[in-house]
């Protein structure tokens, strides 16, 4: 067990505890920034931060646009959010502005977003380390600490990304533009905040740092398995590796002659959906997920002369229509019996025969893969929106083995699903938990020394 997740389950204790603990504790008293510990004080950040410094605009441009020799790049405002400094969000600088570029981003100091949208405007994150290749735009602030200051920088950038005084920044920003905000710097140093110790600081913000390291660790894991995954889905599901025990050809077949196609529920209004005994798939449900989610169904008011419309256990769903041929065209199974399920009519669905032996969801990973994703690609058609006709739908051919083979390659696909949906369960609580975590530590509620 790693140093994150044991900071992980000895503090959720402490935090269960101090959940149940409510009123003024002893060894608290009640401030203007809420109950803080006896030993904490109220500062203002302009007693710790000294200054807030500003880069300058430069002419630039994405590197998908076109490709510069330099490394000198230009962050964008997306380069912060929720406390996490993001170095890939820059672009290159057009090369005659270079020397007009200043102010490169350095170790340990939080930048700030100042001038923004009203969402975003005032989102920061923290800097780890130097980087001299980078440059702040003048709507990014980025903080330079008084002298003898005791303040822990990354302390103070996990305070500034607590519920709390996000929104107090928010709020305090202005601009008669309702797409715009700005931020006073005299307003953002005004702010008050508690303040414990040097010592105490530091020690919270290395308790966070270790979670954090957990989290991080957690999405490497996650991104390593996902490519594992669609590595594993090129392999298998074009026959280039075959299982053990699986030597039988594969065999080319249209669709047509797998089974037919049918349509989702039409003419209805507004007031047809969010009502009503029958279900149906949202659009969205088919697009997200392989095997259809039963939580993700909406209720539909539906005639009995659409009981052509009605799902199976087995199915394919596929989007038919979407505004770039990339997205047209994705595929989810229906692997259960729900009684009364219909299907968005943005979507299309289609049912094997009865003599087919097919694995259904072998099907649905093939047409989520890169060959399967290629060859709907191709079948969409259309200039500002993009659909598939049943038709040509139904002449695609596809390579395809036995049901046995099917059947094991999805169940191998299945399982490593699976078990990338458990990690990323795990590290949503490790989420949760850690604010929750913020939430006791940044007020003193939990003490550390």
């Amino acid at each position: 067990m790693n140093k994150g997740q044991l900071v992980v389950e000895e503090l959720s204790a402490k935090y269960q505890m101090a959940a149940n603990n409510s009123g003024l504790r002893k060894g608290y008293k009640q401030t203007e920034v809420g109950v803080i510990p006896d030993d904490w004080e109220v500062r203002n950040l302009g007693t710790a931060i000294d200054k807030l410094e500003t880069g300058v605009s430069v002419n630039s441009v994405d590197e998908s646009q076109r490709v510069y020799a330099h490394e000198q790049s230009i962050l964008k405002t997306s380069a912060v959010a929720n406390g996490q400094f993001y170095a890939h969000e820059a672009k290159k600088i057009a090369p005659r502005d270079i020397a007009r570029a200043k102010l490169n981003p350095r170790a340990d100091t939080i930048i700030i977003s100042r001038m923004n949208t009203p969402d975003l405007v005032g989102e920061s994150g923290y800097v780890e380390i130097d980087n001299a290749n980078l440059f702040l735009p003048d709507r990014l602030w980025m903080t330079r600490i008084r002298q003898g200051s005791d303040i822990c920088v990354k302390w103070l950038s996990y305070l500034l990304v607590t519920e709390r005084y996000k929104r107090k920044v928010k709020e305090s920003a202005t601009g008669t533009s309702g797409s715009m905000k700005n931020i006073s710097k005299d307003v953002f140093l005004s702010l008050q905040i508690p303040y414990p110790s040097g010592e105490e600081q530091r020690a919270i913000a290395a308790v966070l740092s270790d979670v954090d390291a957990l989290l991080a660790k957690l999405d490497q894991l996650i991104s390593k398995k996902r490519d594992l995954k669609l590595a594993a889905m090129q392999q298998l599901l074009t026959g280039q590796t075959r299982l053990q025990g699986f030597r039988e050809a594969w065999e080319i077949m249209p669709m047509k002659v797998l089974g037919n196609t049918y349509g989702g529920l039409t003419g209805k209004t507004k007031v047809d959906f969010g009502q009503g005994d029958a279900r149906y798939i949202p659009f969205m449900n088919v697009m997200t997920y392989t095997i259809i989610d039963p939580s993700w169904l909406e209720h539909v008011d539906v005639e009995s002369d659409e009981a052509q419309n009605l799902t199976k256990k087995g199915d394919l769903f596929f989007n038919g229509s979407s505004e770039t041929p990339e997205e047209v065209g994705f595929c989810a199974v229906l692997l259960e019996d729900i009684p009364n399920l219909y299907l968005n009519s943005f979507c299309f669905g289609f049912r094997f025969k009865a003599d087919a032996k097919v694995n259904g969801l072998f099907f649905a990973y093939w047409f989520r893969s890169k060959e399967g994703r290629k060859a709907m690609a191709v079948l969409a058609q259309g200039a500002t929106r993009y659909n598939i006709a049943k038709s040509a739908f139904m002449r695609l051919e596809i390579s395809q083995p036995l049901q046995e083979e099917q059947t094991a390659i999805a169940t191998i696909l299945s399982d490593m699903d699976a078990e990338i949906t458990g990690l990323e369960t795990r590290r949503d609580k490790t989420k949760d938990l850690k604010q929750g975590m913020m939430q006791e530590l940044l007020t003193g509620r939990i003490r550390l020394i």
